[in-house]
């Protein structure tokens, strides 16, 4: 008999969602956080901007929220809008409380106060930050924060193998129970029982080829919840950010869009700035005309890159603000207080998730999804700058104030089978995961890319469903392990992104297609929701009106 871990709330995923989650929730209750390597190794940590919220008097709410409706294109939920942002100056003061080191400067009257920078798509000074390494200092705040707390249990180095949900034990009561969990120290695979269970699992760049995203990007929360029984919505828009660093040692480094926003200019490799020539905001327009305008750029020319500069401000204001980038930069040889930087797009944020409602729930009671993994309506069609890790914030306050209010009324759920290895052996081809990863991100960022065509959809469908059956049998014979976890549920969110997008007949933001180059305005702009066990696209039930 395998060992039963039993707890109030499971909560999958250790950066800003899940840790708030986990710090939200009261004392009195059990939680476990998994985290699939150290604690620290999300996306989170290595997150350079900062948060948006409305903390200066010439700002307000509705002008953040005008914003963000506009960056969205048509698509954002009003709603969750106005939910997120109402909650942001709280939920940066809770991260002041818990002793997060965001950067200070000095007013005109001699008064010390955070220092706002401006990002793409704000019309306003909102993103507050700790120098250009905010997701580092807010981790590292979250994380003593959560090790000092007694009713916490973190698991470190677990992934999720899958969700333990009633209907799949054949129970009549439809609840998520708990889940089967690999431990990779000892390669044995555990189950987790709970009252509750939250997914804060991150987004799923890896897919793709070029990412700014660390490894494990890998959607292993929207697949689980995919299998469970849970809708996605709007899976198509993969935001690519327009700035990595090009450079062979400089695997998934980000460059901040904060640089541009302190006034950095993008240019070609004569020096020439083209910017202007696709939008009126230049180099702050929103993330996926700056990103497509590259594109256009790079293969307009024949170009591996465009160059990024900020050279032209004072060494001392780029090496304060910028420490980071200008660190790693003088590493590989290059200084930008000098000369321009090489930059490309790279796949960065996952707009679409696990469909829920302002509480962080899902369609399976009892499962709750928070952070990049869920869709709540804030981004739409293009997420603002520094807009994710607010909504990590706000959600994950939601979704413990959801859980604390509920649980009373949850029993723990009975004893679960334990996971079945009897009839599996050792892989002695392990090629065939590593052959299957390299193939999935080729085709993935050659077809599904930046700019989409109905033919390049095909093609992607078709070799991903050849993956699939391949990553099945191979499931279904050998002993799971991370790299075949992730690759399992990276296959699926693939199927899903480009069920998606062959799904969207027009151009908006995010997703570009040559097929269609223009918004559909015959039709109030819809979400894209994929149902599990639907064949075809079932439209949301609710339109969302366009606010452009």
């Amino acid at each position: 008999m395998q060992q039963q871990r039993d707890y109030d709330v499971l909560i999958i995923g250790s950066g800003a969602a899940g840790l708030s989650c986990a710090l939200r929730l009261p004392g009195e209750l059990r939680v476990a956080v998994l985290s699939k390597g150290p604690l620290r190794e999300g996306s989170t940590f290595y997150a350079q901007g900062g948060v948006s919220a409305v903390l200066d008097q010439d700002d307000s709410v509705d002008a953040h929220i005008a914003d963000t409706m506009a960056a969205g294109a048509g698509l954002c939920d009003p709603a969750a809008v106005r939910y997120t942002v109402e909650h942001g100056a709280a939920a940066i003061g809770w991260l002041i409380d818990l002793g997060v080191p965001f950067t200070r400067e000095e007013k005109a009257d001699g008064r010390q106060d955070y220092h706002l920078t401006r990002e793409g798509g704000h019309r306003h000074r909102r993103v507050i930050h700790a120098a250009d390494a905010t997701g580092k200092a807010i981790e590292n705040s979250l994380e003593a924060e959560t090790r000092r707390r007694e009713n916490i249990d973190l698991y470190e180095r677990h992934i999720a193998v899958d969700l333990i949900t009633s209907a799949k034990l054949g129970l009549q009561d439809p609840r998520c129970l708990g889940a089967y969990v690999l431990d990779r120290e000892s390669g044995h695979v555990e189950v987790f029982r709970a009252r509750s269970l939250v997914l804060a699992s991150g987004g799923a760049s890896k897919v793709y080829l070029y990412t700014s995203n660390p490894d494990t990007a890998s959607g292993d929360g929207i697949a689980m919840a995919w299998r469970a029984g849970c809708r996605v919505a709007n899976l198509e828009f993969n935001q690519f950010h327009p700035t990595c660093l090009y450079h062979p040692l400089a695997k998934s480094f980000l460059i901040t869009e904060a640089v541009r926003g302190e006034g950095g200019r993008l240019l070609l490799p004569d020096g020439t700035r083209f910017m202007p020539r696709f939008h009126p905001q230049g180099e702050l327009a929103p993330r996926d005309i700056v990103a497509r305008a590259i594109d256009h750029e790079m293969k307009r020319l024949g170009i591996d890159h465009v160059l990024l500069d900020i050279s032209h401000k004072p060494a001392a204001f780029i090496t304060e603000h910028f420490p980071t980038v200008y660190g790693r930069c003088l590493e590989l040889g290059m200084d930008m207080t000098k000369e321009p930087i090489p930059v490309v797009p790279a796949a960065h944020y996952t707009c679409g998730g696990i469909r829920t409602d302002l509480h962080g729930r899902t369609d399976v009671p009892g499962l709750y999804a928070i952070g990049e993994c869920a869709h709540t309506g804030l981004h739409g069609a293009n997420r603002m700058a520094s807009n994710s890790l607010l909504e990590c914030l706000v959600f994950a306050q939601a979704a413990s104030e959801d859980i604390h209010a509920r649980l009373a009324g949850i029993p723990l759920p009975p004893d679960l089978p334990s996971w079945d290895e009897s009839r599996v052996t050792d892989s002695d081809e392990e090629v065939v995961v590593s052959h299957n990863w390299d193939e999935l991100r080729r085709f993935m960022w050659d077809y599904v890319g930046i700019v989409r065509t109905d033919k390049r959809l095909q093609r992607a469908r078709r070799r991903v469903e050849l993956l699939q059956q391949e990553i099945l049998e191979y499931y279904s014979n050998f002993r799971v392990s991370n790299d075949l976890l992730e690759l399992r549920n990276l296959v699926q969110v693939a199927e899903l992104i480009i069920r998606s997008a062959q799904s969207r007949k027009e151009s908006r933001g995010l997703h570009y297609t040559l097929d269609y180059p223009e918004a559909d305005t015959r039709h109030p702009p819809r979400d894209t929701v994929l149902v599990p066990d639907a064949p075809a696209l079932e439209t949301a039930p609710e339109v969302v009106q366009g606010h452009l």
